[in-house]
């Protein structure tokens, strides 16, 4: 598995959308009414690096970081 690599260039609209080609949505299973979550990564103040992932995805880690902390804390 690579790190990174450019996978398309989109383009922002006036109203500030943008359109994720076809074939990337249908590689990452993205359908419409799918809620992504966009997370940033700063360098120097700056935002330089954007990342979307699927909320299901984002709530599993969560609970698989959170889950097990959280049990010890209520099993104290």
């Amino acid at each position: 598995m690579s790190c990174c690599r450019v996978e398309s260039i989109v383009g922002i609209d006036e109203r500030g959308q943008m359109v994720l080609p076809k074939d990337i949505r249908e590689r990452a299973n993205i359908r419409a009414g799918d809620k992504l979550a966009v997370v940033s990564m700063e360098k120097a103040g700056k935002i330089c690096c954007l990342s979307l992932i699927k909320v299901e995805e984002l709530e599993g880690m969560v609970k698989s970081v959170l889950g097990p902390v959280m049990d010890e804390i209520f099993r104290r």
